[in-house]
């Protein structure tokens, strides 16, 4: 596949701040898109499906998932996550920048298949602040989220697997850490001669 684009993956235990970075990137950066993973965990209060997920039953993915249709997937804290290959494919070929929020197995997998993938792990600046991050959110009982600390030690060691690693102390510096993330990787030679093929023909003839 003659890309254009560059795929990046983001990782990070849950409670990191990884979706509201992403975000605020995507608002942010040209020319870079969020995939909309398939999922089969129920729809949050405020969640909209094709937007935050599209959300689907179990045999419906199975059978997606049996029609090699997901780059990855995984199960995480019992539901089915799963990235669309055609959908990814395509946009790296218009040369649109892709980001997948998954977790480490799934960028484990995307990396395999393609790598020439950029992997960003995202960690929090302590165990507590994840724990008031966690607790903040209103949305799960302690046992969930005693279950999801317990869940997140495991999740950031895999951090020595990625290619960048940006502590969100401070939002703002977190952001602009994964702004310079991007705009470097635009800067590489490689890139370059594939954006700019004209003006390099111009000024070399």
């Amino acid at each position: 596949m003659n890309d254009k684009g560059t795929l990046y993956t983001v990782s990070a235990p849950s409670g990191a701040g990884k979706t509201s970075l992403v975000g605020a990137l995507i608002e942010r950066t040209g020319q870079l898109r969020v995939s909309v993973s398939h999922t089969t965990r129920a729809r949050r209060p405020g969640e909209e499906d094709g937007l935050n997920y599209h959300f689907v039953e179990e045999a419906e993915f199975v059978a997606m998932l049996e029609r090699a249709e997901f780059l990855e997937h995984a199960r995480v804290f019992g539901n089915l996550y799963g990235t669309s290959q055609l959908w990814v494919e395509e946009q790296l070929i218009a040369g649109t920048d892709v980001i997948l929020e998954i977790d480490w197995q799934g960028a484990e997998q995307v990396k395999r298949q393609m790598p020439a993938t950029q992997a960003i792990f995202i960690l929090p600046p302590s165990r507590q602040t994840l724990l008031q991050r966690l607790t903040a959110r209103g949305q799960d009982d302690r046992a969930t989220i005693d279950s999801r600390m317990d869940q997140a030690v495991e999740e950031m060691s895999h951090y020595v697997e990625s290619d960048y690693l940006v502590v969100n102390d401070d939002f703002d510096t977190a952001l602009a850490e994964l702004q310079s993330i991007i705009g470097c990787h635009r800067l590489r030679t490689a890139r370059q001669v594939a954006d700019r093929q004209a003006l390099l023909a111009d000024l070399l003839q």
